[in-house]
């Protein structure tokens, strides 16, 4: 019997960090000490909390460690284990408060979460499934096979279920239409093609607890009548990938996957198929094509997949999330899950909250609670004591929230309404330094590389309402532009095909709903507000502070910067490339260099007009 379990973080990002170093270490010291016997190494999926990693966790003592690095093992071993001494410094500090937290859940971060989808990420082994059984793992698979198909269909109904890919589409209806769809054969299909910018919550759930999706696949495969599955997964998460194998293979000599599973007469198998990345094929025909070895491209609906899918055969794609939740809802129940959130928004959502906010990381929420509950109780406010902007929810095709909807709900329904959308579940937080217009043109430059060019509004539309921006942001754009702007993200939004050209201009459209004074002061004042876009910048020395220390001429890639020793500089303004090295030069104490946005710097810009928007 083992005194102390210790957990580390194996998620990719404390892997990459140094975790299995600090296992390796960890092994030796025990073994040096003699405790070996007396503490177990545990090897833990994603805990959320990513920038504190590498994370090690002493139990049952509920000890939080973070930011821990191999060479810090040695004194962590001697102190804690041996001599019961907190190593004070590697314990967690808050933000806010500048105190020390000893026990993880006294964390703000998790403290406020609950955390539902991620319940065993962090918490057990995921190449063990013996720790997800002990859990409760499986037992909503063995209620499922005790349950006529239609009964488990209208389990999920009742539970309100929706799917947490971006679409939020009712997933019992889905189940049901896939179960009333007649053919000899059917598919399930995880949709694990997660490729928004900044996003990980899919990935940290597969590689911190793939049973849990291998268990909610095998629900739906037995709800609708599908005796195979496909789990469609980014190569570039070969971690997730590796445990993903390891648990199929775990349930297959456990005779959870396979034929006859748990002596029910109930068939299903589960292959793995690696997508090449392509942020289209997360939409669901083009991931269908992608499988059968086609084109990853979008077709026109109807017919639907859940009629005609893979291989023209009826199939239900979910994404990880979604099937994440299905065994806590035939476990616990659909009341329940029913209980939590708001009438049409039910159960928990995962965000991957990162920006300029304190504590990024994963967290998990009742839908319904408040941007201001996110970004502030558990984000714990914005970094260096800035002014929070806004937050882009949704990811690249999601939409700009501003300060005045910080107490918006979060929810299908209410994120909607105000221009943005859940998505899968990204949560970018900006602060005052941030450009809108900017951030539009970032979003839309990644949609357009991404867009599969098929449909004429996507391809020639996005590409177009980009041109535009880049014009602003260079102080080239034309009054016309904003209207031009609306106009052309209303009728890429109408005229597309599929949800990445029909969401692409969210971003575009909530920045002019909500910032329209950044756009008008970028094309009729030629200044950005923020300091952000270089070409409508002015970098200037203040004669009086200037020292003449010669640093900023040192730094200047371009020789913009003259002045003798001991006299003031001079920036030429013909010359300076607004790459800002003189500021970054300048004595601290000093501070003679300053950067304004006043339309001086953009007056040669509107004599040669805008860029070619073709």
């Amino acid at each position: 019997m083992y005194e102390k379990q210790i957990l580390i973080c194996a998620g990719t990002g404390c892997i990459s960090s140094g975790a299995l170093d600090i296992k390796s270490t960890l092994a030796g010291e025990l073994e040096k000490h003699h405790l070996q016997d007396k503490v177990r190494i545990i090897m833990s999926g994603c805990h959320g909390f990513c920038e504190k990693g590498p994370i090690f966790i002493v139990y049952p003592d509920d000890v939080f460690y973070c930011e821990v690095k191999p060479e810090d093992v040695p004194e962590l071993v001697e102190e804690y284990l041996v001599k019961g001494n907190l190593v004070e410094r590697l314990l967690y500090k808050d933000p806010v408060s500048r105190q020390t937290v000893v026990s993880h859940d006294q964390i703000a971060f998790y403290h406020k979460q609950y955390r539902q989808v991620l319940r065993n990420c962090g918490v057990i082994d995921p190449e063990n499934i013996d720790e997800y059984i002990i859990r409760g793992g499986y037992l909503g698979l063995k209620k499922a096979l005790q349950m006529e198909p239609a009964a488990v269909i209208n389990e999920v109904k009742n539970a309100g279920l929706r799917g947490r890919g971006g679409a939020g589409f009712p997933t019992g209806t889905k189940w049901q239409f896939a179960y009333n769809s007649p053919g000899d054969k059917k598919y399930i299909v995880c949709n694990a093609d997660e490729g928004d910018p900044g996003a990980f919550m899919d990935r940290s759930v597969l590689e911190g607890d793939p049973h849990a999706v291998l268990e909610g696949m095998l629900i739906a495969g037995r709800a609708t009548g599908a005796a195979e599955g496909y789990i469609y997964v980014r190569s570039e998460y070969p971690l997730a990938v590796k445990r993903l194998r390891t648990a199929i293979a775990q349930a297959g000599e456990y005779g959870m996957i396979g034929e006859n599973i748990l002596a029910s007469g109930f068939n299903f198998t589960i292959k793995i198929k690696e997508g090449a990345g392509a942020f289209v094929c997360g939409e669901e025909t083009a991931l269908l094509a992608s499988i059968e070895g086609k084109r990853g491209v979008p077709r026109h609906r109807p017919p639907f997949p859940a009629v005609e899918g893979l291989w023209g055969k009826p199939t239900c794609i979910n994404n990880v999330e979604t099937l994440a939740n299905v065994p806590l809802i035939l476990r616990r129940g659909a009341a329940w899950f029913s209980s939590l959130g708001t009438a049409g928004s039910k159960g928990t959502k995962v965000f991957a909250l990162t920006g300029k906010v304190n504590n990024t990381g994963l967290v998990e929420v009742p839908m319904g609670v408040t941007i201001r509950g996110v970004v502030f109780d558990i984000g714990g406010g914005i970094r260096a004591g800035k002014k929070f902007k806004a937050v882009q929810i949704g990811g690249p095709s999601g939409g700009c929230i501003p300060e005045a909807h910080l107490d918006l709900p979060i929810d299908f329904d209410s994120l909607t309404a105000a221009g943005a959308m859940m998505g899968s579940g990204g949560m970018v937080v900006v602060d005052e330094d941030t450009c809108m217009v900017d951030l539009a043109r970032y979003f839309l430059n990644f949609t357009k590389n991404e867009s599969c060019g098929q449909c004429v509004p996507c391809r020639l539309g996005i590409t177009q309402m980009y041109n535009i921006l880049d014009d602003i942001t260079q102080g080239k754009g034309k009054p016309e532009d904003i209207e031009l702007l609306q106009e052309l993200a209303i009728g890429v939004k109408k005229g597309s095909l599929c949800g990445l050209g029909q969401t692409a201009p969210n971003p575009v459209l909530t920045t002019l709903r909500y910032f329209r004074d950044e756009y008008e002061a970028h094309v009729l004042e030629r200044r950005c507000p923020a300091l952000v876009c270089r070409e409508l910048l002015v970098y200037r020395i203040d004669a009086v502070k200037c020292i003449g220390c010669e640093r900023c001429v040192k730094a200047c890639p371009a020789d913009a910067i003259t002045g003798a020793k001991k006299e003031p500089h001079v920036i030429d303004p013909a010359r300076c490339t607004r790459c800002g090295a003189c500021m970054e030069a300048c004595p601290k104490k000093v501070q003679a260099v300053e950067c304004v946005s006043d339309g001086s710097a953009a007056l040669s810009q509107s004599k040669e007009g805008s860029t070619c928007r073709t």
